[in-house]
């Protein structure tokens, strides 16, 4: 289904992977594009079940939009173990404006699909997707 304010579509794998994701954690995290000339957001990269929060920040491309979810596990307080899934809307400063716009107008219609995610980040630069944000976030 195509998002009447951007026209865009979500390929069913996006869907597929992150429900491996959420439900069987197949992946810690994923990382989604919107493909040119299709007008489709679809699956990047897939980060394997042991992969760190630092791999997940690498698969970012510097200078290009991007969606991501990561499935954070922490210890709360209390000393209970928890996982979270996190959104992120990684929209660089160094972006073309148009490829800005086009992520910033799909990102609602995109994130209701990923139905279970806990937390939604916003992040223009590399300072604002740290693992101390992420933690404030999650608690």
């Amino acid at each position: 289904m195509a998002n009447a304010s951007s026209g865009m579509a979500v390929h069913d794998e996006c869907t597929l992977k992150f429900m491996d994701l959420k439900a069987k954690r197949s992946y810690r995290y994923i990382v989604f594009k919107i493909e040119d000339g299709v007008q489709q957001v679809v699956v990047e990269k897939l980060g394997q079940p042991k992969g760190s929060f630092d791999d997940f920040t690498a698969s970012l491309p510097a200078n290009e939009c991007r969606y991501a979810v990561f499935d954070f596990d922490f210890t709360t307080n209390e000393n209970v173990p928890k996982s979270k899934i996190i959104f992120v809307a990684w929209s660089p400063a160094t972006a073309k404006v148009r490829s800005k716009m086009l992520y910033a107008s799909s990102k609602d219609r995109f994130r209701r699909v990923l139905n279970g995610v806990q937390v939604e980040l916003q992040a223009t630069d590399s300072s604002e997707i740290t693992l101390d944000i992420v933690k404030s976030r999650a608690f």
